[in-house]
């Protein structure tokens, strides 16, 4: 919101500089964005009056002037279009200084001009140059024009919460500005206009609580081409608003002044009666700025017997507008709800200032005043003869006033000063709050009711906050808490996050953080099985589903990266993913489960680019001895299987199912070309996804004595049928030997010459120790025996010669 500094300072005038006056809001809650002049910096500018207005000789464009200054007449020569005699108009006086630069005398096209006649840019004051900036033709010549304008004024821009829309108008602004100063404040004196004729016209209200309250006024014979005076024109201009008639400028300027967004309907056009209902899908109408709106169900819609007139607390209609040839008008004055308002100008793609004002709740009580408030300013400036005002109200609808308990000890605990009950009195009362002296459970308190214009005050919290704010967040004393400190128990048998996260970024992977919002097409390529819980009111089409897994938004990275030269991508992400209970008549928060999840992406070559190594592309097991690596920090990873299995997101073949105990952890795979090919993408992409509350149970270490005796090794090669995995050897493996098998690798897989096709051999070395004495060849050869022996058993399988 935009304010001069000076229609400020006409309500309370603090002894406090610019700079200090923009501080005190800031601290106060209402922060001060910018704050900029009314006009740039000149001299020597004064009013002038043209007297004469010729050709110029050598110019068809131009025009000699004869200027007078008060106090002596001036030729200027001048381009200007709306140059003409009898104007009054900003002059600028030889050494006038203008945007840094000294005016001097000078000849145009051979003719000498003494001064020159201003536009408003050429002021600084707005970037109008259409032509000359006309001022009132009572305005004194001669006069110096700051001084006549009032320019040696501030602008100030303030980001107003949305909890405080009672800071949207002057009369709010003065208001904390008197309290934080402790000044009274003068605000303008409203008095009822006596009605000179009875007219009216029938306000129904049908909407309820949407609008439970319709303050509106016939005023006669008002002359809509009269001229806003310049001092409202002015203030107008400093909050960023246009003047356009004595209709629209009165109306804006008590919404600026009070408040309250109020409209003007064309008596004559208005048919029958207006009626305040809720719109029917598909209803349309034609507004202000002439756009077509269709309308969803449920927006507040005016209307009178020719259908639909305008949106309530968003835009006025085109047909029933005030025009110049307007003679009697409609003044309307109503309080629209909140909640009725919120959000309806942004569903059609709309942004006013009364939906600004509305959706964020103005004062359900000052409708009349801001009534009679108008009326006054646009007889004075437009003549007319007024109406009663017709207050249509729905008393049931209305707002009511919460009563909230404050406790002086609660106070007192929550910002560590004792404040004298008598201050707190005073703050209340300045605040415009009611209140009794209670007591609750003993303790002296007070029993609170909010003001009309304030929607904010709910719970014993944000009076204690009004407080603080009124006493001075500065003044608040600065105090170290004083606790005492226990470490918390690190419990052994967990294995943290942070740890596992840790080793996938030593993996050389980078951490991603993705949306959990996600794209539904995308979502069901990778998870068909799974019905994502939808958003009621999502951000964007692409983003109005819940993850069913996090490999969807890591996808999106991933393309993102690619999109960008990068083609060695390692992203991992631990997060959530949502499900919900399937087959259920109506979702509910209890059916929802969220998992806590690690993926992660990866493709490009194995090794970053380099001297040493030559391209490799990354391949299955490379992504394999990366989550056997975060296994191993389990201390139990032989507990961890990868079995071969079927993903509706992987390539058959080329994927895994992980399990730990029997239990399924998660997945492994190459992502299916039919989707690979969907998204655009080029290089193969790996992806994995566990499960952490799988991973986060480890072994605790213990620590035994070194053997001193010798290890002993013996190597074999098996030759067993391609379908037997190494995995069920290990086992078989580990099964028929004793407690002195103390190794066992995999070494060597062979295909080819001398194998049967459908066969394969494997090289296996075997390692054997015993803590307190030496193996003889005889304990080596009968384990050796039993091994082989219980490995042909199982898989038939043959010692290779």
């Amino acid at each position: 919101m935009k304010f001069s500094e000076n229609w400020l300072r006409e309500f309370v005038n603090p002894k406090l500089t610019t700079e200090e006056l923009v501080d005190q809001l800031t601290m106060a809650g209402l922060e001060v964005e910018a704050v900029f002049p009314v006009a740039a910096e000149f001299s020597k500018v004064v009013i002038g009056d043209i007297l004469e207005v010729e050709p110029h000789p050598d110019a068809d464009k131009l025009v000699v002037c004869k200027v007078s200054s008060g106090d002596e007449t001036h030729q200027v020569v001048c381009g200007a279009p709306n140059t003409r005699v009898g104007i009054k108009v900003p002059f600028a006086l030889v050494g006038a200084k203008l945007d840094n630069q000294k005016l001097k005398k000078a000849k145009l096209r051979g003719v000498e001009s003494s001064g020159m006649l201003c536009s408003e840019r050429e002021l600084g004051i707005s970037e109008s140059h259409e032509g000359l900036m006309e001022l009132p033709l009572d305005a004194p010549v001669g006069e110096n024009l700051r001084d006549y304008l009032q320019l040696d004024d501030s602008i100030f821009d303030v980001d107003v919460t949305p909890n405080r829309s009672d800071c949207l108008g002057m009369t709010g602004l003065a208001r904390e500005t008197g309290l934080i100063n402790s000044l009274d404040v003068q605000y303008p004196e409203i008095s009822p206009v006596t009605p000179g004729i009875e007219d009216i016209f029938p306000v129904e209200l049908e909407s309820g609580s949407a609008c439970p309250r319709f303050v509106g006024r016939v005023i006669r014979n008002i002359d809509v081409n009269a001229e806003t005076p310049l001092w409202m024109r002015e203030k107008l201009r400093r909050s960023d608003i246009r003047s356009i008639d004595p209709v629209v400028d009165v109306t804006n300027f008590v919404m600026l002044e009070l408040n309250h967004p109020m409209h003007a309907y064309d008596l004559e056009k208005l048919d029958d009666k207006i009626v305040v209902r809720q719109s029917a899908k598909g209803e349309k109408v034609i507004l202000l700025d002439g756009s077509e709106v269709e309308l969803d169900a449920d927006t507040v819609l005016i209307t009178d017997g020719s259908g639909p007139i305008g949106m309530g607390g968003v835009m006025g209609g085109l047909s029933t507008a005030v025009t110049a040839e307007s003679k009697d008008i409609f003044l309307e004055c109503a309080f629209f709800s909140p909640t009725s308002i919120a959000g309806r100008a942004r569903s059609y793609n709309m942004n006013t200032d009364a939906a600004h004002r509305f959706e964020r709740g103005v004062d359900w009580q000052g409708q009349t005043t801001a009534m009679e408030r108008a009326t006054a300013l646009l007889i004075e400036i437009a003549g007319g003869e007024a109406g009663p005002v017709v207050d249509t109200v729905l008393d049931d609808h209305l707002p009511g006033s919460n009563q909230v308990m404050l406790r002086s000890d609660r106070i007192k605990r929550l910002l560590g000063v004792e404040i004298p009950d008598a201050d707190i009195d005073n703050m209340l009362s300045r605040l415009g709050f009611e209140y009794d002296h209670e007591e609750f459970d003993g303790q002296p308190g007070w029993l609170v009711s909010g003001p009309s214009h304030r929607f904010d005050i709910a719970i014993e919290a944000d009076l204690i906050e009004e407080i603080s704010r009124v006493y001075g967040y500065n003044n608040l004393p600065v105090r170290t808490p004083v606790t005492s400190l226990t470490m918390a128990a690190m419990p052994e048998g967990e294995l943290t996050l942070d740890r596992i996260r840790d080793q996938v970024v030593a993996r050389g992977y980078q951490e991603a953080i993705t949306y959990s919002f996600v794209d539904p097409k995308l979502q069901a390529e990778l998870d068909p099985e799974q019905e994502p819980v939808a958003l009621a009111n999502p951000l964007s089409s692409e983003m109005s589903v819940m993850r069913t897994t996090l490999w969807t938004g890591l996808l999106k990275s991933l393309i993102y990266n690619l999109n960008r030269q990068q083609d060695r991508i390692r992203l991992f992400e631990t997060g959530l993913r949502f499900r919900h209970v399937p087959n259920q008549p109506e979702l509910e928060l209890e059916n929802i489960t969220q998992e806590n999840m690690l993926a992660g992406v990866v493709c490009g070559d194995r090794f970053m680019e380099n001297w040493a190594d030559k391209s490799q592309a990354i391949d299955f097991f490379d992504i394999k001895g990366d989550l056997e690596s975060i296994f191993t920090l389990t201390g139990e990873a032989g507990s961890f299987e990868f079995a071969a299995s079927e993903h509706t997101a992987l390539q058959k073949g080329q994927s895994a199912e992980i399990r730990r105990n029997g239990r399924n952890v998660g997945y492994l795979g190459l992502l299916d070309p039919r989707i690979q090919n969907k998204l655009g993408l080029r290089p193969q992409v790996f992806l994995f996804e566990l499960k952490i509350d799988e991973l986060i149970t480890k072994s605790v270490s213990t620590s035994v004595s070194l053997s001193r005796y010798p290890e002993i090794r013996r190597d074999i090669a098996v030759i067993v049928d391609h379908a037997v995995s190494a995995v069920n050897i290990r086992v078989c493996v580990e099964t028929a030997a004793d407690d002195t098998l103390q190794n066992l690798k995999l070494f060597d897989v062979y295909r080819g010459k001398g194998i049967d096709t459908n066969r394969k051999s494997l090289a296996l070395g075997l390692t054997f120790q015993h803590p307190s004495r030496t193996l003889t060849d005889e304990e080596i050869n009968n384990s050796m025996d039993k091994i082989v022996a219980s490995l042909e058993a199982e898989f038939g399988a043959s010692l290779r010669n």
